[in-house]
């Protein structure tokens, strides 16, 4: 049988991969990956989920592992990160007749051919990012996109399939048997509740679910579930997956390591939020209408409580630099209140359009331009600079600084960004 199928491509224990791509010593060792500011395990490799070590287990309660296991800790490196599943997914853009960018670590592929041919393109896609890139992926391939979740569910399940799981290929009788043995918790979409409601109804098992009937789904639960059913009986009917981030805002908003308490400060957090906030509106090429500056106390400190928040609207849809880091920097000076302990804020581009406003810069009096000069996009040359020479190397204001201040994000156990910081390129040695 030939046509066009569906492949799940997903990079298994993902942040741990990359981290030993650079680093072998941690091969074969359990790993946990960090939360921001250090506190608690977002990620971890197989060794360190058989200790027991859960996700979202506080960072204190697993440090006696690494005596008694020589367990390896690492902040999250989200440069690094970033980086390897942009590589991933370029590769993966050269396989199949489309594409789809799921999460960081998943994405869907078209696949043509037969069976056979769909496999062996699979296997060759999990070779490649092996050779290339060097993180392990399980491909699963399907006629749905629920099925092709399940698929590599199964791929990941059983390591005689080397990482391959055609569906149609399988033994009718092991694949009826695997779906009565998953939880119907584990289909995609699928949440604890909705999983609750489930058993319920006497629905448990992937088995369960894909024998419902579909009318009935729809009235007790939603389309959507109604859908997943559909899907997993091989009828197709999930289009194009929306991209996970928010199409209609930008946001750069982090938590505190040490609390904010001067204007100073805080003109510092503005002011590199502002510039951050600005660098993906270039990468993606888009424009803001709107800006939106937040900033937070503490909800369990016993000082002054103050959420200081507000929106300003741009005089023309912009993603100039200098116009959002002033504006960021006057609406928070505006409302903070200087002594009080602030432990996170943000920047929150929103109004978003693929066409910018007349040119910015004169509305602050930054120099004249006359009729025939061509107005410069000081986004773009901050973007294609940090781009070429990393993060660090270009800045406005206080943006510019090299060295972190202190009120950034804690990162205690993170790793060499070895892929995106020319000084913490990896070096080979003879």
């Amino acid at each position: 049988m030939s046509g066009d199928h569906v492949a799940l491509v997903d990079v298994n224990n993902f942040y741990v991969s990359c981290e030993r791509v650079f680093d072998r010593s941690l091969i074969n060792r359990p790993v946990v990956v960090l939360s921001n500011n250090d506190g608690c395990v977002v990620a971890r490799s197989q060794e360190a989920k058989e200790l027991g070590i859960g996700t979202g287990e506080p960072f204190f309660k697993v440090q006696r592992y690494m005596r008694s296991h020589d367990l390896a800790v690492r902040s999250s490196n989200y440069e690094l990160y970033g980086d390897m599943s942009a590589r991933v997914m370029e590769l993966l853009g050269r396989y199949g007749t489309w594409h789809e960018v799921y999460s960081i670590d998943e994405s869907f592929v078209g696949l043509e051919g037969t069976l056979e041919q769909v496999r062996s393109t699979a296997a060759q896609i999990r070779a490649a990012i092996d050779r290339l890139i060097g993180v392990p992926v399980c491909v699963g391939v399907s006629s749905t996109k629920t099925l092709a979740k399940f698929a590599n569910h199964v791929a990941k399940h059983n390591t005689n399939l080397g990482g391959v799981c055609v569906q149609d290929l399988m033994d009718p009788q092991v694949l009826e048997r695997i779906k009565s043995l998953v939880p119907a918790t584990d289909v995609w979409g699928v949440g604890r509740k909705t999983g609750a409601k489930l058993a319920g109804m006497g629905i448990v098992s992937i088995a369960d679910l894909e024998a419902a009937d579909p009318l009935l789904i729809r009235r007790k639960f939603s389309v959507v579930l109604q859908r997943t059913v559909f899907e997993l009986n091989g009828q197709r009917c999930i289009g194009p997956v929306e991209e996970r981030s928010d199409k209609g805002q930008v946001m750069f908003t982090r938590s505190f390591s040490t609390p904010v308490r001067t204007r100073e400060s805080m003109e510092e957090v503005m002011s590199i939020y502002a510039q951050k906030a600005a660098g993906r509106l270039a990468k993606e090429g888009r424009y803001a209408s709107l800006l939106t500056v937040t900033a937070g106390t503490s909800r369990f400190a016993n000082g002054q409580a103050s959420f200081p928040s507000t929106q300003v609207r741009l005089p023309s849809p912009t993603r100039d630099p200098i116009m959002l880091t002033r504006i960021a920097v006057a609406a928070m000076n505006e409302l903070m209140i200087p002594g009080v302990d602030y432990v996170r804020g943000g920047v929150i581009l929103s109004g978003l359009s693929d066409t910018p406003g007349e040119q910015q810069l004169d509305l602050f009096g930054q120099g004249e331009h006359t009729e025939n000069a061509d107005p410069v996009n000081v986004s773009d040359v901050v973007q294609d600079i940090s781009a070429r020479f990393g993060s660090k190397a270009i800045g406005l204001g206080r943006a510019g600084i090299a060295q972190s201040p202190s009120w950034s994000m804690k990162r205690e156990h993170i790793s060499q960004r070895y892929t995106t910081e020319w000084d913490e390129l990896p070096l080979a040695r003879a």
